[in-house]
Order: structure tokens, then C-alpha cells, then sequence
């Protein structure tokens, strides 16, 4: 199981209710702030209680994003996970 890390998200909140995660902000090794764009995404959530493939346990209630950024010219997934009874971000990947 990857260890899930706090990060800031920037989202869009459409008129229909959804969310669409647009940036990522996490802190490096070094302690620096680090910022990212979230090029592709997609929407894992409410669909039951389960745990995910990187270990996550998340109930119907839990946000879940698979998103794709770009990390040093090279391409990665992450996973976003946002409960809201914790009010906070949490990430993998």
C-alpha cells in the first residue's frame, strides 16, 4: 500500500454539482511547494465501499480521482482522495 500524502487541490465546481480537480500543489523532499496541472482525470468515486488498487480504503462517500500530470517531462498517475468528513486532500502515486 503507497503511503497516502496531504496535497493542495484546485477544482472546479460545475452548476451540475460535479468536480473536476484542475492543479495539484504537494511539498517535495526538499520541503519545496510544488505545483502541477492535472492533464487528463478520471472519475472513480461513489461507486461503493472497496479498497482500491494502491491499498486505499474508500466508502461511496469518497471523492476519487485518477489523474495523469507530467513530473520532469514524463508522465504520471496519481490518485486524488478527498473524504469529506476529514475535509482534506490526500494523494498516491
Amino acid at each position: 500500500m503507497e503511503n497516502l500524502r496531504p496535497v493542495d487541490v484546485i477544482c472546479q465546481h460545475s452548476i451540475d454539482g460535479t468536480i473536476i480537480p484542475l492543479r495539484i500543489r504537494i511539498v517535495d523532499e526538499d520541503g519545496l511547494r510544488q505545483a502541477f496541472s492535472i492533464k487528463e482525470y478520471r472519475d472513480l468515486s461513489h461507486q461503493g465501499t472497496r479498497t482500491m488498487p494502491d491499498g486505499v480504503y474508500v466508502t461511496d462517500n469518497t471523492l476519487v480521482f485518477e489523474c495523469k500530470i507530467v513530473v520532469i517531462d514524463r508522465e504520471r498517475i496519481v490518485r486524488l482522495y478527498y473524504n469529506p468528513r476529514e475535509i482534506v486532500w490526500k494523494m498516491t502515486g
